[in-house]
């Protein structure tokens, strides 16, 4: 069954619920860190502990179940997409594209461009950029990337 924005919810994440949120991280990221030479799991523990705002963190959940999560930070007149996370079972079923599409239209509703950075080499490379998502420029380990604000006619 493929995921449609209908079949989305989301719901807040808490200061307790960073452990758990590490974990999903972690599960969703190490497969493909692992094939690049990446992995390191203090550094991937700590990269988002480290930027952790429950304030901009949703939980994905899908069908009732969470199965990903999504950071969003305001910046001005962008939207910096930090984290968006799908565990492996759950991947493939268009669940990441529906929570884009949600980003997108928030976006799209306040003129805002969206931001963000992905791990050279990682196969979300190819998902953003399926999507819409331009070659921002590169650094030694990241990839960064923009969708330009689209305004909504109205």
């Amino acid at each position: 069954m493929l995921a449609t924005q209908s079949s989305l919810t989301f719901a807040p994440a808490h200061a307790q619920d960073a452990e758990a949120l590490v974990a999903l991280r972690i599960a969703s990221m190490r497969e493909s860190l692992e094939r690049i030479g990446r992995f390191d799991l203090v550094r991937a523990r700590d990269r988002f502990l480290d930027s952790y705002v429950p304030e901009y963190t949703q939980h994905i959940l899908w069908q009732g179940v969470r199965v990903g999560l999504m950071v969003v930070k305001p910046q001005g007149l962008k939207l910096w997409l930090d984290h968006l996370y799908i565990q492996p079972d759950h991947q493939g079923l268009g669940i990441g594209a529906a929570v884009l599409a949600q980003v997108f239209a928030r976006a799209d509703a306040a003129g805002q461009s969206v931001h963000l950075r992905s791990v050279r080499g990682s196969d979300s490379n190819r998902f953003y950029l399926r999507h819409g998502f331009e070659l921002l420029g590169q650094g030694e380990f990241d990839v960064y990337y923009v969708r330009a604000a689209r305004r909504v006619a109205g």
